[in-house]
């Protein structure tokens, strides 16, 4: 089965508890082997001002589903915790929970609705040290360095992030 790797956020409402619905979900969804990284609290990146801080982590799944199918699945969990439909998205605009496909395998791939490997993970703290506590010596196709590697050469303006549980 794909190994597929999902970042999960939130900076409404009861962060923990939707992140972690979040997780269960997918879960339910995919009984495989499950792997969760720790939770951070960082701050909004390119988000409106004034805007919660987040609480962000990053799971691996096996899922006999294809990207777009899971990609799918996603997206109804987003729905289903109060997450506005596609149509109504402010870009960066707050949420109750976030769900973005990061990797999955070794599958390079680009259409107009998802990206894989996510086109932005490399430029972010708050994606790269959660995936960096779980898998650091992974190199996502298209890159020719580990997580680890990527974490410890970014230039980010981002605040350092806050570690808040290791195990949820």
């Amino acid at each position: 089965m794909p190994t597929y790797g999902l970042a999960l956020g939130s900076n409404l409402g009861d962060r923990h508890a939707l992140i972690t619905q979040a997780r269960d979900q997918i879960e339910k969804k995919h009984p495989g082997k499950i792997i969760c990284a720790p939770l951070y609290e960082t701050s909004p990146v390119d988000c409106p001002e004034g805007s919660p801080p987040f609480l962000n982590t990053v799971i691996e799944i096996e899922s006999h589903l294809p990207p777009h199918s899971l990609l799918s699945h996603t997206q109804e969990i987003e729905k289903s915790l109060g997450r506005p439909s596609k149509d109504t998205r402010l870009s960066n605009a707050p949420r109750p929970v976030d769900i973005d496909l990061l990797y999955a395998d070794e599958i390079l791939l680009e259409s107009t609705s998802l990206t894989i490997p996510h086109p932005r993970l490399h430029l972010r703290r708050f994606v790269l040290q959660p995936l960096a506590d779980i898998r650091p010596n992974l190199v996502l196709p298209g890159f020719t360095e580990t997580t680890s590697r990527l974490l410890t050469k970014l230039q980010t303006n981002e605040p350092p992030l806050t570690h808040i549980s290791k195990t949820w």
